[in-house]
This record gives structure tokens, sequence and C-alpha cells, in this order.
């Protein structure tokens, strides 16, 4: 089977994709193309899926660079390859040749580009990433590299819908606890619960951060198994693990 890459017509013609976990070599609950190391799948298996996701970005495999995701609001800058061993949650460069990326498994993988100052982020985006400033840490870090605010365009890619993402009342106090008007992001659950729609409340951060343009592409990683692996649907489902997802831009 193909890869089947996800992309966006405003960040052409940036080299860029959402992939999803069709075309891979992993097998079991990872069916497709695991990319996390992190993940219990075989090594070599991962790697086989990361060599084809580089294929497709058109770098080496050591020039499909990473980070050790940790749910934090901090951006690293790269200017050449390196190991995927820096703690943050986001990517920033200007030098061609490299591809950024980021795994994720509902929580939102976002692409940014400047076209005309030739500067690419990429952001890991659960809900305490982007409440803490995950996504205009990035956007920092690309204005330090010669971006322009009004010209960053991103695209949040696949995520959990609000309509899979039932949370707890402690989870609504954490956002209440900053700005009230966060309210707006719930909706009513199912006894007592609520549900929170973590795509809506990226595209607000990031409008709030004054970029030129933010779109989600409107796939949700829980109601689609066939396409998208999920945390939250493989705890549902009791399973052992679950794959990460990978999403990728380069200059």
């Amino acid at each position: 089977m193909t890869l089947e890459i996800l992309t966006a017509d405003s960040l052409s013609p940036m080299q860029h994709g959402f992939f999803t976990r069709r075309g891979g070599a992993s097998s079991g609950v990872f069916a497709g193309l695991n990319c996390g190391y992190g993940s219990s799948d075989q090594t070599e298996i991962v790697a086989i899926n990361r060599k084809r996701v580089s294929d497709a970005m058109e770098v080496a495999p050591e020039c499909l660079i990473g980070v050790h995701q940790v749910h934090s609001a901090e951006a690293a800058t790269v200017n050449q390859p390196r190991q995927d061993t820096t703690r943050a949650d986001a990517l920033v460069t200007a030098t061609p040749g490299i591809a950024i990326s980021v795994l994720t498994a509902d929580c939102q993988p976002v692409l940014f580009a400047d076209k005309d100052a030739g500067v690419i982020g990429a952001a890991h985006a659960g809900w305490r990433g982007a409440l803490d400033g995950i996504l205009e840490a990035t956007v920092d870090a690309m204005i330090e590299q010669g971006a322009q605010r009004d010209k960053i365009i991103a695209v949040i890619g696949p995520s959990i819908s609000q309509a899979a993402y039932e949370v707890g009342p402690e989870f609504f106090d954490t956002f209440m606890s900053q700005d009230e008007q966060y309210a707006r992001f719930f909706a009513g659950g199912a006894e007592g619960r609520m549900q929170f729609d973590l795509p809506g409340f990226g595209l607000h951060r990031l409008r709030e951060a004054g970029i030129g343009h933010a779109e989600w592409t409107r796939h949700c990683t829980y109601a689609d198994p066939d396409r998208f692996y999920s945390y939250r649907r493989s705890t549902h489902a009791k399973e052992a693990d679950y794959g990460r997802l990978i999403a990728a831009i380069r200059l």
C-alpha cells in the first residue's frame, strides 16, 4: 500500500505532509506507518517506516528531525541534522534540506511556514502544551529566524475532535483558572462531564498570536481508525500500546 499524505493548499509550495497510518510496515496494534520509537513496536520496523517518510520528503533519513516530546512550551531551533534527543515540543528552521517533524496520536500536529522569509516550524500541541503556550513559542522562534508574524501560516493536522474528547471537571477548572472565556471550548457531556474542542482552542491561540492564517484539516484521529492512530481510542479498546503519526515540513 502506498503512503497517504494529507496536505494543505495554504502551505503550498512548501513540501509538507500529515502522514496517515497507511503504507507502513508495522503490524498488530501498530499496523501501518508507526513512526514512534517511543512505542513498543520493533525498532527496525519503525526505522523502515521513517525511511519511507524521509523518502517522501526527499531527504536522507538523518535529515528527518524530531524532538523528545514532553508536552512542554519549548521550541527548539535547528540548522543541521541531529538525533531526536532535545526535550521540546516544537522545531523551527530556516535551513533548506532538512525536514522537521512531530509525532502525534490525538494531540495537534501543527505545521507553520513564512514562505517569503523561508522559515518553517512544526509543533506538537496537546491540551497542556497549547494551554502553556507552545504555539506562541513556535511563532516567536520563527520570528527570531526572520519570519514576519503576519506572514506566518499555520495548519493543524489530524487531531481528536470535540465529539470524541470527553473530560472531567478538574480539566475544565484548569482552563478556567487561566481565562474564563475558555468556557466556549467546552460543551456539555454525559453524566456531568464535558467535551473539549482541542483544535478549536488551537485555532484560537494561533489567531490571538496575530499570525496571517490558521486552519484545521478537520480530520478526527479518534473517529477514523483506518487512517489514524489514537491514544484515547487505544485506551478505550484496552490495547497495550498505540502507534504515532508523523507530520513533517521542509524548505
